[in-house]
């Protein structure tokens, strides 16, 4: 969440961002923030006074009683005991305060960079890069460009590819489950074992160290990350025990740093994890939830990096370069967005999405979105550093998808069809131990 700093000292700032990422209301919820901030400090400053007052009194009744001054004594005592009962009313009135503050600051969402773009939703969204070599290109008014590849011939969709080559049985998902939760079976599994261990071994060169993380969490975890109380409808809970599926691996691994003061020389911290995830994808209709495009459990590898407020930006920058050197390997075609503000998530300070493109469905796949979330997951967690001059800082929290599995195999079963059977690429022929599956 944002800090009290940040809004006390750069309160214009604050609303300029959140009108930015069109949160309804922004002025008037700081403004609220700022005034019940504003009577918890009143609350501690007379709490303080109270304390201390009643300490300097409590001093003085020793003295007086050994002086025989008992009246004088009782008379302190009266005052003490009064001074307590208020101490007691403030301090209610100062944990009520702090109770509805912190409640409030949960309901506001991060505030987006400078550089992040105005706008209200995906297709305000700016292109800043794509490997498409045949492509259509247009200007916008803003300057930025866009890229549409040019099908020469139709596509069978990956649904359609999955049943002929008998490597995802969605029928059997809904007997066994329900509708999002498809069985992979055969040379489907192999696929998805595949780059489950091509997506690992490429983290592992590059200096990420592996997790193997809980997939369900308790609420703390939750909240820790920003799902909670956010996004509570689209986790599964387990009522009973109180806990939830993690929606991806970014929660439980980012929650290992809650309560943790690390040390700077130690930064950034570098962690990947492959898990499965769930989601409710409660509103997903259409042709969004047709085949691979919507689950509601897949397989995730999340790359999670802890860094200094300095530093993170590079970070970010090496994440970036990271999952669309995955994308390159694989031989995709992909496009790389940075998302405006009304777009971005509830949590991030800036984005940026990968879309691979579907040549059946002549549309955009997202299968990562890699994010700088600056301090406010940390703020939360309490996940700090301390620097070389032995203060401790809140750090910078990022994350990001390397990848998500069920679009990049609907992209390379749809992209990579041949009269043979379906070519495997290059970088995971390896794992496969095969070039074609047929």
């Amino acid at each position: 969440m944002l800090t009290l700093k940040l809004i006390n000292e750069q309160t214009e700032r604050v609303i300029r961002g959140l009108e930015k990422k069109r949160f309804a209301g922004a002025k008037e919820a700081i403004e609220e923030v700022m005034a019940i901030d504003k009577k918890r400090r009143e609350a501690q400053t007379a709490l303080d006074q109270n304390l201390s007052q009643t300490k300097k009194l409590a001093a003085e009744i020793g003295g007086l009683m050994k002086q025989g001054k008992k009246d004088e004594a009782e008379n302190i005592k009266q005052q003490v005991s009064e001074l307590k009962v208020a101490g007691e009313a403030l301090k209610s009135q100062m944990e009520e305060a702090e109770k509805l503050l912190n409640q409030k600051l949960c309901q506001i969402p991060n505030i987006p960079y400078d550089e992040v773009p105005e706008g209200a939703g995906a297709e305000d969204n700016w292109v800043v890069k794509s490997n498409l070599k045949e492509c259509v290109i247009g200007e916008d008014t803003v300057g930025n460009w866009t890229a549409n590849p040019i099908v020469e011939s139709a596509r069978l969709p990956h649904w359609e590819l999955a049943k002929k080559y008998n490597l995802i049985d969605f029928d059997l998902g809904v007997k066994i489950s329900g509708a999002g939760f498809p069985v992979y079976r055969g040379k489907g599994a192999q696929l998805q074992r595949a780059l489950i261990n091509f997506f690992l071994d490429e983290a592992r060169k590059a200096g990420y160290e592996e997790i193997m993380p809980p997939t369900v969490v308790n609420a703390a975890s939750g909240y820790g990350t920003g799902q909670l109380p956010d996004k509570e409808g689209q986790m599964y809970h387990c009522e009973v025990d109180d806990l939830y599926l993690i929606p991806t691996a970014e929660v439980p691994v980012t929650n290992i740093y809650r309560d943790v003061i690390l040390d700077e020389k130690d930064l950034p911290i570098k962690n990947c994890a492959y898990t499965q995830c769930f989601r409710r994808e409660a509103g997903s209709y259409g042709k969004d939830v047709r085949g691979l495009n919507r689950l509601h459990e897949f397989s995730k590898i999340e790359i999670v990096r802890i860094d200094t407020p300095e530093h993170s930006a590079e970070s970010h920058k090496e994440m970036l370069a990271h999952v669309e050197g995955l994308l390159q390997k694989l031989e995709l075609p992909y496009r790389i967005l940075r998302l405006c503000g009304g777009d971005q998530s509830f949590t991030s300070a800036i984005c940026y999405d990968f879309e691979v493109y579907s040549e059946a469905q002549k549309r955009w796949l997202e299968v990562s979105s890699v994010s700088n979330f600056d301090t406010y997951q940390a703020n939360r967690l309490k996940c700090r550093f301390r620097n070389a001059e032995k203060k401790t800082e809140l750090c910078h929290t990022l994350n990001g998808s390397a990848l998500a599995l069920p679009r990049i195999v609907a992209s390379i079963l749809e992209n990579n069809q041949t009269e043979e059977g379906i070519r495997v690429p290059n970088a995971l022929v390896p794992y496969m131990g095969c070039e074609i599956i047929n």
